[in-house]
Order: C-alpha cells, then structure tokens, then sequence
C-alpha cells in the first residue's frame, strides 16, 4: 500500500510526540449503527458489573474474589483452598476463550466486552462529550486561559468523575469482601472502619486517575492483550481493517470534489477526510494496517460508512474482515489453529464441568498429629490421635455431624466436644479425635483406616488417614 509523500511509517506509539510527550487525544464523538450496538452490549454489561455482586444463588453471592480469606464464588458456586485446581481450571478456559476469539475476530473483547473499554467510552467519555462538547470544542477548551467557563467545567467534570470513581470502588470492594460484609460496614458508618474508608480511597484515586488522564495508555501500555495480537492473529483473523485494494486503487487517495471522475483517474475511494483518525480513541489511522493501539471499537467503520454515503459510494471501505478477504476474496473459515483451540477449550470446559459434578459439599480431613506414636492401652488397644477439619462449602448448617470408623473394629472419640456436632455453612469446624482400634486387627506398623463423615444417619463423606502400630516381627 502506497502512502502520500508527506507520511512515513511510524516508529512509536501514536499518543507520544517526537519529543516523547504526551501527545493529548480528543477523539470525535462517534455514530452509527455499530456505536449503537456497543451501547447496548455495553449497559447490559455495566449492569452485569455493578449488580453481579449482590446477586445470590443458594445464598451464595453470584460473583466474590475474597482474595484475603481465600474464597471466591464463580456464578453461584463457592470454591474453597481445596478447590484451588477448579479455579485454575476455570482460569485456563478463560484464556483459551479469550485467545480462539482473538485468533478468529481479533480484538473483539476489547471492542466490546473489557471493562476499561466500557467505563472509559461509554460512561466517563460520553460524561465528556456532555460538559465539553466534541472534539473541538474540547480541543479549543484546553489552549484556552483559565477563565470562569473553563474552570466552572473542569470543576462539574472532576466531581462527577470523583463521584462515579468512588461508585466502582465500591462495587469493586464488593467484590473483594462480600456485598454483606460491605452493607454492614457502610451501615455502621466510616469511622468504625477506616481501614476500609482508606482503601476505598485509594481505589476511588486509581479509578479517577485511569479514566481522567492514563485513559487509553492503559490498552497501550500497561495492558499486554495488544501485544499478543503479533502471536496470535494471521492474515485469516477477521479484524476491523481498511479496505487498501478499493481504498488506494492504482494511484492513491485523494480529497473529494464533484465535476471529478475518480475511477477515470485512477483514485480509490478514500478521499482522505481524516475523519476516521478523528474518531478513533487511540489516535491511530487505520489506514496505516493493523496497529496493537486498535482495540476494534468500530468507531472507524461507522464514521467512513457515514462519509462513503454522503458521497454515494459503497459502505464498507473499512470494516470487519480479514487481510486474506482483501487480498484475495477469500471467505472465512476454520483454520487448523482455530479448530485445534476449539478442541482444547471443549476438552478443559467438560473436564471443568465433570469436576464439579463430582465435588462433594463437605471436604473432610483427618490427619495423624504431627510429632506424636501410637499409645499402647490395656486388652491390647492401640490408640492414636488425630486432627480434623471439615468444610462446609453449601449455604446451610449440617447438622448432627458424627465420625464412624468403616475399615476397621474400633472406637472413635472426639476430644472436647459431643459425639454430634454441627458444621456452620460456609465455614470450617477443626478439632481432635482418637482412634482406638485392637491390634490384632492391625497388619504392622502402618496402616490405612478409613473414617466416614455421618449427618444424622446419612454418609456425606469419606477420608482416609494413617493409624501407627507397633511393627510386628515374624
């Protein structure tokens, strides 16, 4: 693809000056029908966000990351420590979800679906466009002087972005802690738990400085998603791209006039408005082929989809589609990568969802104290002691929780507590317990008991633990 003479291929990132300053975007406020349809995927998702926290399922909160305590609940289901390899399952799927849709459409998550997109484009961007106006009125309020109009709407945009900073904070803390837990504390007002009111400062000053000045340096140099795009997309991905074959023709672009016949001149269809640089919130031309700042939000394709029919030339010169349907014409298809993260992501998603049909309620362990032997008793009974700790995963006390020995002929007795006790929900009950079995029905020095968890008269688990005998000699 050709380029005119004053532009050179671009050796930097598009927001940093050649004096390696922040060179400032003022993107244009984008329309269309694409824009339209982010906006609805976008406030789905937003109210997904802000209400996922306090949704319950079976009384446990849809979505909880309590990284402190080490629970976290994913759609309804609690995972406990002991479920740590469920989370990592989990966790694995979601990148290989990720990495087949980047392979097949791009960056489409980052278009549609990624938080920063959402907040930054459709809450505190459009917040922008309402106090400032467009791109040039926002471009004219920033070279002007500090005078009563600039100074009344930097103010209105910095409460309402302080405002809606401190909301995200706090819905993100739900996240961490628990709705529950942050209902309680906002009852009981701030000043019984600062801790909490400092944290919720800082979150509240990490989301105001991302969305007021870092902005779209967060998907072009903190977030490492847009340089996985050279690993992961080929020219068979589908992308937003522009269209270079129709655009450039045999002898480039070139601006639009009326009593002028393009294809007669050899002039492709892009008249070279500018309009979709003027669009794209990072600052980039599309124009250029794909670059790790285009995060795919669509505001190129409806911008030129608007300037081709004012012109009365086909729609499409930017749109989604791949480098090889350029090129070539070619229609999309399964490619053998594509199949191959289909068959891992199917593979992980079943053993996910086996896994979790064969996770009990209740988690029981019995483990041999550390340091101590076995202790030789009157009739030949050998006794050892033990710990346990059971876990409760479900959202409802089990009542009336006994041990039973099932390998061996023998007593069980807890220490310090009945013979039933109760398990609270979501909580973890600990204790000690002896095991007294003859050692005549022992086979040398080690061996292997089995002990089952009752609830009244109904077994809910099994475990195993090592019993200590004296070795025998023949």
């Amino acid at each position: 693809m050709e380029t005119p003479d004053n532009e050179t291929f671009r050796d930097s990132i598009g927001t940093v000056t050649k004096d390696g300053k922040r060179a400032w975007v003022f993107p244009k406020k984008p329309s269309g029908k694409f824009y339209k349809y982010r906006k609805y995927v976008s406030y789905a998702l937003l109210a997904f966000l802000l209400l996922a926290p306090f949704i319950k399922i079976n009384g446990n909160q849809f979505l909880m990351f309590n990284i402190l305590e080490r629970r976290f609940n994913i759609f309804g289901f609690p995972f406990w420590p002991q479920d740590f390899h469920l989370f990592v399952i989990s966790m694995i799927i979601g990148v290989v979800f990720v990495a087949l849709f980047t392979v097949a459409f791009g960056r489409i998550f980052c278009g549609w679906i990624c938080p920063q997109t959402i907040f930054m484009e459709m809450v505190f961007r459009r917040i922008e466009y309402w106090i400032e106006g467009d791109r040039g009125k926002q471009m004219r309020l920033a070279k002007q002087p500090w005078n009563a109009e600039k100074i009344r709407k930097k103010t209105l945009k910095t409460v309402i972005f302080v405002l809606i900073s401190f909301i995200i904070a706090n819905v993100f803390l739900a996240y961490l802690i628990g709705s529950d837990k942050l209902i309680s504390y906002i009852i009981d007002g701030p000043t019984e738990h600062l801790s909490t009111l400092i944290s919720l400062t800082i979150f509240t000053a990490v989301f105001y400085f991302v969305f007021a000045w870092f902005r779209e340096q967060v998907c072009i140099i903190a977030c490492p998603y847009g340089r996985l795009q050279g690993v992961l997309l080929d020219t068979k991905s589908i992308v937003v791209a522009y269209d270079h074959k129709r655009g450039e023709a045999e002898n480039g672009r070139k601006k639009f006039r009326k009593t002028e016949d393009r294809e007669a001149l050899g002039h492709g269809d892009c008249i070279d408005c500018m309009q979709c640089v003027n669009v794209c919130p990072t600052g980039i031309d599309i124009r250029n082929g794909t670059q790790l700042e285009c995060v795919n939000c669509t505001a190129c394709i409806d911008e030129c989809d608007h300037i081709m029919e004012s012109i009365n030339l086909p729609k499409g010169l930017i749109r989604y589609t791949s480098e090889e349907n350029i090129e070539k014409k070619t229609p999309f298809k399964l490619t053998p990568r594509i199949k191959g993260y289909i068959a891992v992501l199917a593979i992980l998603t079943g053993l996910l969802v086996g896994m979790l049909f064969l996770r009990n309620d209740v988690e029981a362990t019995i483990l041999r104290l550390p340091g101590q032997l076995y202790e030789h008793k009157e009739n030949n009974i050998i006794s050892n002691v033990f710990t346990y700790k059971l876990v409760n995963k479900t959202s409802k006390d089990i009542e009336s929780v006994s041990f039973k020995l099932l390998s061996h002929k023998g007593e069980l007795k807890l220490v310090a507590t009945n013979d039933h006790f109760v398990v609270p929900k979501q909580e973890i009950s600990k204790g000690t317990l002896f095991v007294e079995i003859n050692n005549s029905a022992l086979s040398g020095d080690r061996n292997k008991i089995k002990i089952g968890v009752y609830s009244g008269d109904k077994l809910i688990e099994t475990t195993t633990a090592n019993f200590l005998g004296p070795r025998s000699f023949k």
